[in-house]
């Protein structure tokens, strides 16, 4: 420690001596030379040094001592007439080591504050990566033992430690769907956090848009049932079914349309219908998904696809708000756009389109089919 402050004191009286020397140095060109010629300038490069080295009180005083010694000269040494000009020129000289000054003071707080941001801003990049990675954690950790219940409560349904009445097997089904959806909520959560740290890695293959919708619609079934909802599909300026090609991850797709496909169920009221339109484009593939529900708030639409927005609609069931942010995490790093609009004259459509697959691709995908 002593080490450290003697360097410390070592590297101090340098930086003083420095700056000393340079004011001898031109003081001797100073008063050495006629009065016609003003150095007094060069007392510039002592001011700069002494404010990026000693603050700005020590600036203050060397401005001071500089503009002192530039207009003493006027009249040391006295063997000369002193000319009016001569005068003038000290003064414009003074002025500008003040101007130098007080720059060098504002130059000073100015990085003083770049340094305070900087130090905030770091501050709360490493307080939100802690957070990410609590929560990355904790989402982890608490898959297990979810799993584990999940098991034993499906051992309870299947009688394996006994029989179980028809009361206690509803509350068992109940008890399992709501394990398996926070568990399903924890694996979202996880993935949200390691798709911002990590980026999202895609398994791209040819991937039919068509068969993957009627995939999610078909494993929604029962949730649309249950409310009432009617799934009915659409293909555009087609009669018939069609194929949408694109160049994608097959599983991260099928969870945008599940989680679109919910989104459109929770939202509509009962016995209202879903529609997803699937059509094609020249560059893009298009899918669209309808609701007749209560529509989007004009103030809603800038949060739709954040982190955790949930709205305040009257909607049937509320969401983790993850959903629509997964969804355009997945959509962005296919290189698609996904977005929503209101419908007239009520409803909703989140859309999305991925770029077409060329037609050599997928025919050889049908061919290898």
């Amino acid at each position: 420690m002593n080490w450290y402050k003697l360097m410390a004191q070592k590297s101090h009286f340098a930086r003083f001596t420095l700056i000393l020397g340079l004011f001898v140095t031109v003081m001797v060109m100073e008063y050495l030379t006629p009065k016609d010629y003003v150095f007094g300038y060069l007392y510039c490069g002592a001011i700069l040094l002494t404010n990026h080295w000693f603050g700005r009180i020590a600036t203050l005083q060397a401005t001071i001592l500089a503009v002192f010694l530039t207009i003493l000269n006027i009249w040391l040494p006295g063997s000369e007439i002193t000319k009016a000009s001569t005068v003038a020129s000290r003064v414009i000289a003074s002025l500008s080591l003040i101007v130098t000054g007080i720059l060098s003071n504002r130059l000073r707080y100015s990085q003083e504050a770049i340094a305070l941001t900087h130090a905030k801003l770091e501050s709360q990049t490493e307080l939100a990566r802690l957070r990410e990675d609590f929560a990355s954690t904790l989402t982890h950790d608490l898959k297990t033992p979810l799993l584990g219940a999940i098991e034993t409560l499906k051992a309870l349904e299947q009688e394996k430690f006994g029989a179980v009445s028809p009361g206690q097997q509803q509350v068992i089904t109940t008890m399992v769907r709501s394990h398996q959806n926070s568990l399903l909520l924890l694996e979202t959560l996880l993935d949200v956090y390691r798709n911002d740290t990590e980026g999202l890695k895609l398994d791209v293959v040819p991937v039919d848009l068509t068969s993957l919708a009627e995939e999610a619609a078909s494993a929604l079934t029962d949730l649309a049932a249950n409310r009432r909802i009617h799934i009915t599909f659409n293909y555009g300026n087609s009669d018939w079914r069609q194929a949408l090609w694109v160049k994608g991850d097959p599983l991260q797709l099928q969870r945008v349309f599940n989680n679109l496909l919910v989104n459109a169920i929770n939202h509509s009221r009962r016995g209202d219908r879903v529609e997803v339109v699937l059509e094609s484009q020249v560059a893009y593939q298009v899918v669209k998904i309808l609701d007749n529900g209560a529509g989007i708030q004009p103030d809603q639409f800038p949060h739709l696809f954040a982190r955790f927005y949930q709205g305040h609609s009257e909607r049937q069931a509320k969401g983790s708000g993850l959903g629509l942010y997964l969804s355009r995490q997945i959509i962005t790093a296919h290189n698609g756009i996904i977005w929503a609009e209101n419908r007239i004259p009520h409803g909703a459509m989140f859309a999305f389109k991925l770029p077409v697959l060329p037609m050599e691709s997928s025919a050889v995908t049908t061919n290898d089919c």
